[in-house]
């Protein structure tokens, strides 16, 4: 029964190793996959909601912007790769995305804990005006699309 337990225990690390080394290679997206929203509202949803909420959903398009905004001249979309844009995929290229990965989300972490703590002193009307303007600054990439095509 021992012998089972370490063949299995063995088997197991060998396959998380395997699987773990796989992750490392895989291409990594240019623009983060979490840079995405998941609704759009309009200025009637956003009044009925409490500033809590609001503050959320402000910092959620904050994020979606400084992880889109930098890229567009190479990608408008999450998940385009280095290779998909024929970009070498090489340690120094990978190095540079790493690094601007890093940098992005330090500033990041530094924005939302500004956020979070001066935000609420806001004026409600005022966060609805903002998450109104992200959401049309997102939306604005399709059109930004469109002008690409071109």
């Amino acid at each position: 029964m021992k012998g089972k337990i370490i063949l299995f225990s063995a088997f197991f690390i060998m396959t998380t190793a395997a699987v773990s080394a796989q992750a490392k290679n895989a291409p990594r997206s240019i623009i983060s996959t979490t840079a995405l929203i998941r609704k759009y509202h309009d200025q009637k949803e956003l009044s009925g909601m409490q500033k809590g909420e609001l503050l959320e959903l402000y910092i959620e398009r904050i994020k979606v912007l400084v992880k889109t905004l930098p890229y567009i001249a190479l990608v408008t979309k999450p998940g385009v790769t280095m290779a998909d844009l024929g970009i070498p995929d090489d340690n120094e290229h990978k190095k540079v995305l790493d690094a601007q990965a890093v940098g992005t989300s330090t500033f990041l972490d530094t924005t939302v804990e500004f956020q979070r703590k001066m935000m609420p002193y806001s004026d409600k009307g005022n966060l609805i005006a903002a998450i109104l303007f992200y959401e049309n600054t997102l939306k604005s990439l399709h059109e930004f699309n469109e002008l690409n095509e071109m």
